[in-house]
């Protein structure tokens, strides 16, 4: 087996049965990444010291037969929006070139103490204000699937890290659907949390009332158990997940206008798996999606650019035009749009967990639209502003109604299906995900 594309619980299994060794896995992925023609691309920096002393207390923790748990000694990668003490963490700008935070994020320092070992830090887009993955100002991660089409973001290094075999998982945060746009088009799994499920204590803010930290791996277990270790929760049982009786809503409408016929027909060839699989597939166009997503330019942009006016006007030429356009756009808002904005969008999200409470999931394509070209992106605003917007218009769903969301592979390139669950409803959403997963491997 090529253990550095295992899955991290098949790499926990392994340690466990004395067949790979922390140690010998860290070197293993560290001399990847540095042989790797792109590593400096997907790596903002490496953390190697920490790494081998973090492998070599695993390889102690084995022999003594003290392991913390089933992901002791497996080595993951690091947003670098998620502060790691003593280690610069710039969030992807310049504006924040050389910051060195004084200790680990809450989610890191708690990852470290359940045995995970951190092997560096991600690059990202800029303060993790766009879903494209590109950013001019630091480093565009390539494509895993086609170096010239833009990775997704803003945890882009996160995912081409999995899936590129230069970490077992990563850990990104979510704000519009900055874990599952990455994950959907390099395909891999993302797993978003509901907001509020992951301390967000340490992690460089861009919309507080939104930013979830989450994993980004190789399967649903993977999520499940890394999910464990951040929460400082049991791990969700998984066994006997199945889509068998399993009842599933497609949302129809908003995440198909305009949308790429191969998001689409990936879509509905996953659903028709699902079914012949054994669920129960319905439709619906509730009209709380649209009316929630008119909220989006009074919500998110006037917040983002409430926390980071001061800087980025003190140096905006350090920014890329579109990011710097899109922040301060939140100029725009009133504060009585904002306080208004968010006042019906609580309405909304009650009134939209009473319309689907019988349902197990909600389905819908994760992006509606296939990997743009980079360089294009680069050159052109005008398809910069347009691909992003529909990057993550479905994805923003989610954060929206204050959901739970994971996407899974649908077995087309750069295509991912996505599942929302229900507000706290995450454990369940895991199951229904493992669920998904094997139906859509078997079919």
């Amino acid at each position: 087996m090529d253990w550095l594309k295992a899955t991290a619980v098949q790499q926990g299994r392994a340690i466990i049965a004395g067949l790979l060794d922390p140690l010998d896995q860290v070197e293993a992925y560290l001399d990847a990444i540095k042989a790797h023609p792109d590593g400096k691309r997907i790596y903002a920096r490496l953390t190697e010291a920490r790494a081998r002393s973090e492998a070599i207390a695993a390889h102690d923790r084995v022999k003594a037969e003290l392991r913390r748990g089933l992901l002791d000694g497996v080595a993951i990668s690091w947003k670098d929006n998620i502060d790691s003490g003593g280690t610069v963490t710039e969030a992807g700008s310049r504006l924040l070139e050389g910051r060195v935070p004084r200790r680990d994020a809450e989610v890191l320092a708690q990852a470290t103490r359940e045995g995970l070992v951190c092997l560096g830090k991600t690059h990202m887009t800029e303060l993790a204000f766009s879903g494209l993955g590109l950013n001019p100002m630091t480093a565009t991660p390539p494509n895993s699937l086609d170096p010239s089409k833009a990775p997704g973001g803003s945890s882009s290094g996160a995912a081409v890290s999995v899936a590129l075999g230069l970490t077992a998982a990563a850990i990104g945060s979510d704000t519009g659907g900055s874990i599952r746009v990455p994950a959907a088009w390099n395909d891999i799994v993302g797993f978003k949390p509901t907001h509020g499920a992951v301390s967000s204590h340490g992690v460089v803010p861009l919309c507080r009332r939104f930013d979830v930290a989450g994993p980004i791996a190789r399967s649903v277990e993977d999520c499940a158990e890394i999910m464990a270790v951040l929460t400082g929760r049991p791990a969700v049982d998984l066994k006997g997940s199945s889509t068998a009786g399993l009842r599933l809503m497609v949302l129809d409408g908003v995440p198909f206008e305009e949308a790429e016929e191969g998001p689409a027909s990936a879509f509905q060839d996953a659903v028709e798996r699902l079914a012949r699989a054994g669920a129960t597939i319905s439709h619906g166009k509730p009209e709380i999606v649209r009316r929630a997503m008119d909220l989006s330019p009074h919500l998110f942009a006037p917040e983002a650019y409430g926390i980071w006016r001061a800087q980025i006007e003190d140096a905006p030429e350090l920014m890329h035009k579109p990011i710097l356009e899109r922040f301060r756009s939140g100029a725009e808002a009133s504060a009585a749009d904002y306080v208004g904005g968010w006042e019906r969008l609580t309405r909304l999200r009650l009134e939209w967990a009473a319309k689907v409470a019988g349902y197990d999931a909600i389905l819908l394509p994760s992006s509606a639209i296939l990997p743009p070209d980079a360089t294009r992106l680069v050159e052109d605003e005008d398809y910069f502003v347009r691909a992003n917007l529909l990057t993550l218009r479905n994805t923003r769903i989610g954060n929206l109604l204050g959901l739970p969301a994971v996407t899974l592979p649908t077995g087309h390139r750069g295509c991912g299906i996505m599942a929302m669950g229900h507000v706290g409803g995450d454990r369940h959403l895991l199951r229904v995900a493992a669920g998904m997963e094997a139906a859509l491997a078997a079919n």
